[in-house]
């Protein structure tokens, strides 16, 4: 992983370089930001900040947050990341990884990453045994009642995750989701402290999941690493016993970040 990037002086940004800096700085933070922090961290005048985003805001590659005043990466920057991490040189390191820990558990593993409204496979091994649950490359699920989706909502700060939870109403997508903010709530804080997740027929009827997050240098999670199977083959029990092998598949493919 890159170090920080320094802190840059107006003469020592470019112009024509201004826009991706700003956008670099917005995607290092990881965390929507203001534009007073853009104009103290890139020491350029406060027009010219409010000016950069609001043209990055109206291409598409910032949104603005919730509370209206902050921005963070918006559609055309997130598919740009998802473009950037499925090339072909980063996917053939990851898939050998993936490979691996799918034929060590014997059941399909699935990298999702965050999205805006969900969490996006960016790649899965599948197991070679006929039953099968196919979710292809690329599909978007729920955050609250994944595997992966939980396990990404557990690292948000506090406040976030409230807005995120009470947003709108969290559908009852099997008899077994939790579709109640409060006790979601409760499991993520149990979630963040275990540092893996669990899928309960939550999601999809007779399946079960566990996930574990893939850091960056910052301990910031950057992915999923999950693995689901049908619950007659396998107990959610017997999946939780795969988390060591899991745990150091995480470290690797968070190595290739």
């Amino acid at each position: 992983m890159a170090a920080d990037a320094p802190e840059k002086k107006e003469g020592q940004i470019p112009t024509n370089l201004r826009l991706l800096v700003l956008l670099e700085e917005v995607v290092r933070r990881g965390v929507a930001v203001k534009p007073a922090e853009m104009i103290e961290a890139m020491g350029l005048p406060k027009p010219t900040v409010h000016r950069l985003m609001q043209t990055a805001e109206a291409e598409g590659f910032l949104q603005r947050d919730l509370d209206g005043r902050a921005y963070g990466p918006g559609p055309r920057l997130r598919k740009l990341a998802f473009n950037t991490m499925s090339s072909e040189h980063l996917r053939t390191a990851r898939l050998s990884i993936l490979k691996s820990v799918a034929e060590e558990l014997g059941e399909t593993c699935n990298l999702a990453t965050p999205d805006r409204e969900g969490m996006i496979y960016l790649d899965r091994v599948e197991t070679k045994w006929p039953l099968r649950i196919q979710l292809p490359i690329g599909t978007q699920v729920p955050f609250h009642c994944t595997a992966s989706g939980k396990m990404y909502l557990s690292t948000l700060k506090a406040n976030t995750l409230d807005a995120v939870l009470r947003a709108r109403s969290l559908e009852a997508v099997t008899p077994k989701t939790c579709t109640d903010p409060d006790k979601l709530s409760a499991e993520l804080e149990a979630i963040s402290s275990l540092g893996y997740s669990t899928d309960d027929e939550e999601f999809i009827a007779g399946m079960v999941a566990v996930a574990v997050p893939v850091q960056d240098a910052r301990n910031r999670l950057i992915a999923t690493l999950s693995v689901h199977a049908p619950a007659q083959r396998r107990s959610l029990q017997e999946l939780m016993e795969f988390l060591p092998e899991l745990q150091k598949a995480a470290v690797e493919l968070a190595r290739l970040s």
